[in-house]
């Protein structure tokens, strides 16, 4: 058997820790609120509209592709639809967010879950793959897919929307352990095929976001979140790309998020870079580590900020530049533009 060729992508050369010529970086929330060309779309499409409709979704992926060099592609969709396919009553509401209108309250609601196959009832989002990757693949930039981590949105199911303390989600974990596992199973089993058909309609990478997770402790991380994560990344790594395991405010356990799975490790800004990724191991790749909120400031202290995180990667290959988490909408859109053209500058050899 012949062995697959190595990839020419700056991004898919690091998620795979061999050399490049330049730091690759992409930005989480790249397609968004921040730029005009978005807003004009949003101002006449809701945002399930947007997703929903394959050319509207492709156009909002190639927005800052077109406006800055990135070297990747993250497909424009959200993390919430598949909730949709499997029974639940989801909108996003202007200033607030999204809201689901039926929330999980019982141990029956659980049970009434649907798990239909992302063909089905995500088949717009694979659509929109196909039609961003016939345009990127000939440049050689790839598309990166991705879904919420089975904790993240079984927490939107539980509490209908975002939480601060998540007592209900806990209240369930703890009250209703055997309901709580029936629950992360349907949820890996929507999610690892929804992933697996976005690599098969062309997304040559996968990031899966537990934004939530750290909204728990160590042990309660370990007990009720680490199994189902680490069968997701064994399912899903059979699709042959390069995962990413993203997650929030989990610095203090990061080894135990680690030990789930993929490829590289995506990381928020609570610690330096160097650190993070002394603590799981360079044999894996590391993405971030920028605090969204940097790009905020003047760019005599943004540069700083970028010098830091390309300085705690050491030279070391298997870094990805890219912030903490999502990019902020009033984020002008000249620092994004300098921010890009510097990693690339700092990375040239």
């Amino acid at each position: 058997m012949t062995p697959p060729a190595e990839p020419t992508s700056r991004f898919l050369r690091a998620a795979r820790r061999l050399p490049v010529d330049r730091t690759p970086v992409w930005l989480m929330r790249q397609a968004g609120r921040y730029m005009e060309e978005y807003q004009a779309i949003r101002a006449q499409h809701s945002m399930l509209e947007v997703i929903r409709t394959p050319e509207l979704a492709a156009e909002v992926t190639l927005q800052p592709l077109r406006a800055f060099e990135l070297d990747a592609a993250i497909i424009f969709a959200d993390i919430l639809p598949p909730l949709i396919g499997m029974g639940l009553d989801l909108d996003f509401i202007k200033g607030e967010g999204p809201q689901i209108n039926n929330p999980l309250r019982t141990t029956y609601d659980i049970d009434m879950l649907a798990t239909p196959p992302a063909a089905q009832t995500l088949g717009s989002t694979l659509e929109a793959i196909r039609l961003v990757t016939a345009e990127l693949g000939p440049r050689d930039i790839p598309l990166i897919g991705f879904a919420g981590a089975p904790f993240t949105l079984a927490s939107y199911a539980i509490e209908g929307g975002g939480s601060r303390n998540y007592e209900r989600t806990k209240a369930m974990m703890y009250g209703e352990p055997a309901a709580w596992k029936r629950l992360m199973d349907k949820l890996v089993t929507v999610q690892a095929d929804y992933l697996l058909e976005q690599a098969k309609a062309g997304a040559s990478a996968l990031q899966l976001f537990d934004s939530w997770a750290g909204a728990l402790s160590k042990r309660d991380y370990i007990r009720y979140v680490q199994p189902y994560n680490t069968a997701l990344f064994k399912m899903v790594a059979r699709a042959g790309v390069p995962l990413i395991n993203f997650s929030t405010k989990t610095s203090s356990y990061i080894e135990e998020v680690a030990a789930c799975g993929g490829d590289v490790i995506g990381v928020d800004w609570q610690l330096p870079l160097e650190e993070v990724w002394g603590r799981i191991g360079y044999e894996r790749a590391i993405q971030g580590n920028l605090d969204p909120v940097a790009l905020l400031a003047p760019w005599r202290e943004l540069r700083v900020r970028i010098d830091e995180v390309l300085s705690g990667a050491e030279g070391r290959p298997g870094h990805i530049f890219n912030l903490g988490h999502g990019i902020l909408p009033t984020t002008p859109i000249e620092n994004v533009r300098r921010l890009v053209d510097y990693v690339h500058e700092w990375g040239a050899v």
